[in-house]
């Protein structure tokens, strides 16, 4: 394995443009001899004489002449990596790895936060997915994501990641345009026991069918499962068909369409919590996207947590 040095090549490259030992010695505030000395061992490293010395100076051998445009081509190189890493670890530049739960939606203030954070950071760049609670932990923990936006609760929380709640949202009903109930203003969440839920929990996974049956069982039922169910945001589309109810986040709610009424819900209880996802040692161009999300988050809710 060749073992040549940073300082060889910066040394060689100094000698190539001062001309000669004497001046680059000077340039560089080192002694000739261990200029000389370094040049050397450069060259036994390399099995190859760089430089032909003479009494007008140096002068670069086929082999230097070769060599020098390639020790400025990795010195270059290296400058140019040092910069980026330094630019990253300000949070200036890098792309940011996002995860969000398709009960928080990314629509509205999200985006255009998002939108207007990265127009100040040119250099920063995000990719969003769409995974579940548990699925960011995972991700997060190993580090294949580095921002998760999650509905609690989440089960089993991860010690190496902060869970940090950001909005507190109500909670609304959602009801096929024919149902009963999508002529009342209000509904209290006990008059939904008998009614078919479009999701309901997965006894694995938090998020906002466990909240939403924590909220049921608070008023002494369990939602009934409807013929077809999701945990996704596609249960606004069975609502829509008439498969049943749903409660969800108004910010959920607000992608619903015309074959779709919201209803409020009574009970004071009747909210949930936006929580943001990431490791404790996450950096600054990471924190820095996540506090443009916490901002927006709490815009778009209304209520900050």
């Amino acid at each position: 394995m060749v073992m040549v040095s940073l300082r060889q090549l910066r040394y060689f490259l100094e000698v190539v443009d001062a001309g000669g030992f004497s001046a680059a010695a000077e340039r560089l505030f080192v002694a000739q001899s261990a200029l000389s000395r370094q040049i050397s061992e450069l060259e036994r490293e390399l099995q190859a004489v760089l430089l032909e010395r003479s009494s007008k100076g140096v002068t670069l051998t086929p082999a230097g002449r070769t060599f020098v445009s390639e020790a400025r081509r990795v010195l270059t190189d290296l400058d140019g990596s040092v910069a980026l890493t330094r630019s990253v670890a300000r949070g200036e530049q890098g792309t940011v790895r996002l995860a969000h739960s398709s009960s928080v939606p990314f629509a509205g203030a999200l985006p255009a936060a998002l939108h207007a954070h990265l127009q100040a950071h040119a250099g920063v760049s995000v990719d969003v997915s769409t995974l579940s609670s548990e699925q960011q932990q995972d991700e997060i923990e190993a580090g294949r994501v580095d921002l998760g936006l999650v509905r609690l609760p989440v089960l089993r929380p991860a010690p190496s990641i902060v869970c940090e709640v950001v909005a507190r949202e109500r909670l609304q009903l959602l009801v096929p345009a024919h149902h009963a109930l999508a002529g009342k203003t209000s509904v209290s969440v006990a008059a939904l026991a008998a009614e078919p839920f479009v999701s309901v929990p997965h006894r694995e996974r938090g998020g906002l069918s466990y909240r939403v049956a924590q909220l049921c069982q608070q008023h002494g039922f369990f939602p009934r499962a409807a013929a077809a169910t999701s945990r996704k945001a596609t249960l606004v589309h069975l609502v829509a068909a008439g498969f049943g109810v749903a409660i969800v986040p108004e910010s959920l709610g607000a992608l619903a369409g015309a074959q779709v009424h919201r209803v409020a819900l009574d009970d004071e209880s009747a909210s949930s919590e936006v929580a943001l996802l990431h490791r404790r040692d996450a950096g600054a161009l990471v924190r820095a996207v996540g506090d443009a999300l916490r901002v927006a988050i709490g815009a778009s809710t209304g209520r900050d947590a």
